[in-house]
């Protein structure tokens, strides 16, 4: 029963210290960093079949990826806010990424260079 409760901390945590970071940076965005944060953690939520420690990585991973694509996403999508922007980038990189390795491992390469059947 503690699991629900632990990843509540750990997002918690990945929050504060998202916040305390913009704080003592200059030159970062912080609603981009809060909405990345919160995007990983949506997704690190919802993942229940994963270990704990797999989850924390990807929550790492979610973050940045998800930081750094807000300007992409902005750019792409009719978004006027980062923080949207780190939110979407967030939630979705790791759900895509894992779905495109799923794929890779199944996919054959002989289809491709196969002449006309």
């Amino acid at each position: 029963m503690s699991e629900p409760a632990l990843a509540t901390l750990a997002t918690s945590a990945a929050l504060g210290t998202a916040t305390a970071t913009t704080a003592l940076l200059p030159g970062i965005d912080g609603n981009a960093l809060v909405g990345a944060v919160a995007g990983a953690a949506l997704f690190v939520t919802s993942s229940h079949d994963l270990p704990l420690v797999r989850r924390v990585i990807y929550l790492v991973i979610s973050t940045v990826v998800g930081y750094l694509a807000a300007p992409e996403v902005l750019a792409h999508l009719p978004l006027h806010n980062t923080a949207l922007a780190a939110f979407l980038a967030g939630a979705l990189v790791v759900t895509l990424t894992m779905q495109l390795i799923e794929r890779a491992k199944t996919f054959d390469l002989s289809t491709l260079f196969r002449k006309g059947d």
